[in-house]
């Protein structure tokens, strides 16, 4: 064994342990003595692709094991099967493999490597043709007197050679000239376009564009013509809008606090926005449109008691308010029908949810269902009859599917379903009602169209972009003739197109960042691995554009949440932090939503644990694979995510040379006392799945960072809004003194006039430009 130092010497006995030479040998010997392929076998073993239990290198490779290296080697879905990997690449093709269990030849592991590596063209049609492809571009050679042995079994050592001159042969590819550096502003600015939408009669589109460095609203004629400025905000961005006939309402906070009020708009960008509900220390937000009362929506509100929200009605030209029904104290959700009839409530304390039902508002509600502890029912909308319910739900199952629930005799049908993922939606025409698709998030989001037309309608706009974009639809007309639809991917912020169906015709309307040039921005890749416990853990990996992935500087981003998930499209963060010349993992940790039930409990009680340790298992991977310079590993999130950054300093604090924590918890203590008087019925969920400050404290004692802050030796950067109503500033003060105390130098920016994460654009320019120089100064050698 070659732990034992021992010398090798016959080369066709050696196993593939040989990738750890015993230091003893002289050079002179190892150089006379080395096999021609021990270095491609070396890369294999210290990537995990082949394990050192292996026998000779001599020994012929099965097609299983071919296939399982391949998926190892080519992909980074190292917690997936190999058989669904191979699949959904298209690997491998009808008929063209017998068994997994036979040997593998020669020429079908050329045609495998020369698709994983899309080299692959139409000229292809036999195995010859593979096996002469693989000598031009340098995977192989050829036997001599033209004979390429394409039904050669495949030793382990072939295979090793192969793979590395097929990584050579992706490396080569690279064009390793240096990325523009765009500017911070580029990134982070207020977008130019967001979320068009047609008013009810068809004639206006509105939308989000700057002014005065504040996100308002615009309107513009569908059919063409200028854009009119409709709101006037100044102190905030405008974060929602509604139609209501001709005329818009939205809703804007002050200062961060997440008080959300509704103002009507002023309509010609002179007359001042009006504000319907001037109620300090109140949240407030639009639940019906009213379709055919013209002054009136209905809205709810917690003005009566800051635990709870009644429901009102509101006239939005006089700011009358009349209520509607009165929360008893239990009710978190409100659902009217079509006709915008107050007819279902639901209480949900995280823990288990009742749905209460009443035919007429005259009636009282009564139960309609209970979950079990550990389920959940989210009911979407009425169904066009009004006699039915479409929800989320996985009562009875792991994954969340999408129902359709009978009122009258609580039977329900299920629409959509699968068994990987939860299913997270509808799609629906808003005018109708009627359900035309589902929506659900694997490596991406996709969407199953029901409707025929639309699929016929969907399929034919695609066809007019690149394939790797994603289509969104923003909205439509009851008719399916006119759609606004979103186009975008992970290197493309977006943009709006309006679609006419009739004549086949698309006009852009705007994009979300045209100072973003998704040619230097980088690719976002979908990556599993699995954890030290063996569950499967998704995520992503960016890596730069422009870069070999071999040696680079790393910064882990760990999403918020945590009962949330990151996933696949543009991200303006991870985007800034490729552009400069880092790699960026996001983890889908345990208690991730999206994935299941049973994922979500996993993660139960495990902040700093298991949800830690399946960041820190995702950090060891990228190392194990070569793509991570382990020195030089930054660590930065929010929220929760700003948790798991003080969490990887704290526990693991050889493993980050850099952190930024950005409104994170360090005391779980003061965080479950500080929530927002809104979440106090969510209470029982945060001790169920955080923990208990009574029955829990020594847990929590232990994996609250601001305890164990004498283990903390790397250099942190702590950013907080002063209004945050989630993670209160305390959180971020305790940390920063706990730190002080200790003479250990903290970057602390405090910004006055934000909450939870800036908004502002001023100050997310100055939050990460002070990001950049402090992950510069800690992490890089040479300055990007």
């Amino acid at each position: 064994m070659i732990g034992n130092r021992k010398l090798v010497k016959i080369a066709a006995a050696v196993s593939l342990s040989i990738t750890i030479l015993g230091s003893a040998m002289s050079m002179n010997s190892y150089a006379l003595k080395k096999p021609w392929y021990e270095d491609s076998v070396n890369q294999l073993v210290k990537s995990g692709v082949i394990s050192t239990s292996r026998t000779s290198p001599l020994a012929k490779v099965k097609t299983e094991d071919f296939l399982k290296a391949a998926v190892l080697w080519f992909t980074y879905n190292h917690g997936e099967d190999f058989n669904k990997v191979v699949n959904d690449l298209q690997w491998v093709k009808d008929g063209e493999i017998k068994s997994n269990g036979d040997q593998i030849k020669r020429a079908e592991v050329i045609r495998i490597v020369i698709r994983a590596i899309g080299l692959d063209n139409k000229e292809n049609k036999s195995l010859k043709d593979y096996m002469l492809q693989g000598v031009k571009i340098g995977l192989i050679k050829g036997y001599g007197r033209g004979q390429l042995g394409e039904n050669d079994k495949v030793d382990y050592a072939q295979l090793a050679t192969i793979f590395t001159n097929a990584r050579n042969i992706q490396n080569s590819k690279i064009n390793t000239r240096s990325v523009e550096k765009v500017p911070i502003e580029n990134f982070f600015k207020t977008p130019s376009a967001l979320g068009y939408s047609m008013s009810p009669d068809g004639k206006y589109l509105a939308y989000f564009a700057p002014w005065e460095n504040r996100s308002n609203v615009y309107i513009i004629p569908a059919d063409g013509g200028e854009a009119k400025r409709i709101t006037s905000s100044k102190d905030r961005d405008i974060i929602d809008y509604a139609w209501k006939d001709d005329k818009i309402i939205y809703m804007k906070d002050n200062s961060g606090d997440e008080n959300y009020h509704i103002y009507l708009a002023g309509m010609d960008g002179v007359a001042e926005d009006k504000e319907l509900t001037p109620y300090p220390g109140v949240l407030a937000y639009y639940v019906d449109m009213l379709k055919g009362n013209k002054n009136e929506i209905l809205m709810t509100m917690n003005k009566k008691d800051p635990k709870v929200f009644d429901i009102y009605k509101l006239n939005i030209i006089s700011g009358e308010t009349t209520m509607v029904a009165q929360n008893p104290g239990n009710i978190t959700g409100w659902l009217t029908d079509g006709d915008g009839k107050l007819r279902l409530a639901g209480s949900d304390d995280g823990i288990q949810a009742k749905i209460l039902y009443r035919e007429k508002e005259e009636d009282e509600f009564k139960l309609l269902l209970e979950t079990k502890p550990g389920e959940s029912f989210t009911p979407i909308m009425f169904a066009e009859d009004n006699k039915s319910i479409y929800a989320t739900t996985n009562m009875g199952r792991d994954t969340a599917a999408i129902v359709k629930l009978e009122l009258a005799s609580g039977k329900q049908e299920v629409v959509y379903e699968r068994n990987d993922v939860d299913v997270s939606n509808i799609i629906i025409n808003p005018k109708t009602r009627e359900v035309l698709g589902a929506t659900y998030n694997t490596d991406k989001v996709k969407h199953e169209y029901f409707n025929k037309k639309l699929k016929d309608i969907i399929d034919k706009v695609s066809a007019k972009f690149d394939k790797e974009k994603l289509i969104g639809i923003n909205d439509l007309s009851e008719d399916f003739t006119k759609f606004i639809f979103s186009v975008g991917n992970d290197r493309d912020p977006g943009a709006y197109y309006f679609y006419d169906s009739v004549a086949d015709k698309i006009k852009k309307l705007g994009d979300v960042l045209p100072s973003i040039n998704p040619e230097n921005m980088a690719k976002m890749l979908p990556i599993s691995y699995k954890s030290r416990d063996g569950l499967t853990i998704h995520g992503y990996l960016t890596l730069p554009a422009n870069s070999i992935p071999k040696r680079l500087p790393v910064i882990v981003n760990p999403h918020g949440g945590p009962w949330a998930r990151d996933s696949w499209g543009y991200n303006p963060e991870v985007q800034f932090l490729a552009n400069r010349g880092y790699a960026v993992l996001q983890v889908n940790f345990r208690g991730s939503t999206g994935y299941g039930k049973k994922f979500v409990e996993a993660g139960n009680k495990q902040w700093g644990l298991k949800m830690q340790d399946d960041i820190t298992d995702g950090v060891q991977w990228l190392i194990k694979q070569g793509i991570a310079d382990s020195e030089r590993i930054g660590i930065y999130g929010a929220s929760y995510g700003g948790y798991a950054t003080l969490a990887g300093i704290t526990f693991t604090p050889d493993l980050y040379a850099a952190a930024v924590d950005y409104c994170g918890v360090s005391n779980i203590f003061t965080l479950l006392k500080t929530i927002p008087p809104y979440w106090e019925g969510q209470v029982k969920m945060f001790y169920e799945r955080v923990g208990d400050p009574e029955k829990d404290k020594e847990l929590l004692t232990k994996v609250s960072p601001v305890f164990h802050a004498d283990k903390i030796k790397t250099p942190l950067f702590v950013a907080q809004g002063a209004n945050d109503p989630r993670v209160n500033k305390a959180e971020s003060d305790q940390i920063v003194e706990a730190l002080k105390k200790r003479n250990i130098k903290v970057e602390y920016m405090v910004k006055d006039n934000e909450g939870h994460g800036f908004a502002n654009e001023e100050n997310k320019f100055d939050f990460y430009k002070s990001m950049e120089s402090f992950f510069r100064k800690h992490l890089l050698t040479v300055d990007c």
